[in-house]
């Protein structure tokens, strides 16, 4: 185990438990209503920005987690990694990574494959955020809309 620990950073290895708990949740809550899901995925999601240790953060993920629920409400919140999460039939449909986490000097906001952001042959699947001003929340808000269409 000690030898493990040196291949993975203190960042990694706290995002391979979350994932770990994510996935034993997602099992736990297959049996149970939407409703409880959405609720006990919300209870979670808020956990998640409650535990960051930058108010810059923390700010950030609760304008995203209301931006999202106002533009997609069916999407579901959840964590990923740890992280502030939102997604469609089980699957990440797009997350918040903050500053903090990884030590970098912005936030990102990114959409998983299942995303439909097709455009052409190449297109952007993440965002550098610093703050949510209402231009990057028009242009946040279209690119949800387009992920779920």
């Amino acid at each position: 185990m000690a030898e493990d620990t040196k291949n993975f950073t203190a960042e990694e290895r706290e995002a391979m438990q979350a994932a770990a708990k994510e996935a034993k949740a997602k099992r736990s809550r297959a049996k149970k209503t939407p409703e409880e899901q959405r609720a006990e995925g919300e209870a979670d999601l808020k956990e998640a920005i409650a535990k960051l240790s930058d108010a810059a953060d923390k700010k950030l993920a609760t304008d995203l987690h209301e931006l999202v629920t106002e533009v997609a409400p069916d999407l579901m919140p959840r964590t990923y990694y740890g992280m502030p999460a939102w997604g469609k039939d089980g699957k990440v449909v797009c997350f918040f990574q903050p500053a903090s986490k990884f030590k970098v000097r912005y936030g990102t906001f990114g959409f998983e494959p299942i995303s439909n952001l097709d455009d052409g042959t190449m297109w952007p699947t993440a965002y550098a955020v610093l703050e949510l001003t209402s231009a990057n929340k028009k242009l946040l808000s279209e690119r949800i809309r387009l992920a779920i269409s």
